[in-house]
């Protein structure tokens, strides 16, 4: 009789170390989370300058990226349950009144429509590394090449990295390159987004990895 496999997807994603993420073609990826200024654009001189730095920045590229934009559903129970949590430890009464007016406002917002959040980032590749008959027998015979490899990919994407920041600062865009967990969260969030609000991780990515049981030790060694 057979049975159903448990694992019905397989994303395409070997590894995640270092804020790079090592694809199964062996190519590798780092991720930007880019927002904008707290000051809105204030005439159409600076929004002409702002879209022609990000035009210039667009030019300047001598490498493919990729700009996600994503488009969730906000999480107003969290937001709300903070905001109550709050008000009940001990706020001055005009304050604790003036909470929970804006949790209720929150809530009937929330039933009127549906309220999104927007987040925007660049994917940016390393070099795919060549390939010759040669090469793939000695990466058969030796680990030390995958882990130059590795290394050279993390410089690489280190100094892309930094160079995509700098460009899009010019442009009045704040740059931050997403780490281990949030990588793993993000590529969880675009492959099951119903899984991805139910289930979070909490604890170090590497934990996911290690081994649950580790033997015992001996008595000698004990002693």
């Amino acid at each position: 009789m057979s049975h159903a496999s448990v694992q019905t997807i397989r994303l395409g994603v070997s590894a995640i170390d270092g804020g790079v993420v090592q694809l199964a073609n062996h190519e590798h990826r780092a991720v930007l989370e880019v927002t904008g200024t707290s000051s809105p654009i204030e005439d159409d001189a600076r929004q002409e300058s702002v879209l022609a730095g990000f035009a210039a920045f667009l030019n300047a590229l001598s490498y493919p990226v990729q700009i996600v934009v994503r488009a969730v559903p906000v999480d107003l129970a969290r937001y709300v349950a903070a905001l109550e949590e709050r008000a009940r430890q001990g706020l001055p009464g005009e304050l604790t009144a003036l909470a929970q007016d804006h949790a209720q406002f929150v809530q009937a917002l929330a039933r009127q429509r549906t309220l999104l959040e927007r987040r925007f980032f660049v994917v940016v590749p390393a070099e795919a590394p060549t390939r010759t008959g040669l090469d793939r027998w000695r990466r058969r015979r030796a680990s030390q090449a995958a882990d130059a490899e590795w290394e050279a990919a993390r410089r690489q994407l280190a100094f892309r990295c930094d160079d995509v920041a700098r460009q899009l600062a010019r442009c009045g865009l704040h740059v931050r390159r997403l780490v281990d967990l949030e990588l793993a969260q993000l590529y969880l969030a675009c492959w099951s987004p119903e899984r991805a609000r139910a289930q979070r991780f909490r604890q170090r990515l590497d934990d996911y990895t290690t081994l649950a049981v580790r033997a015992a030790r001996t008595m000698g060694a004990e002693a």
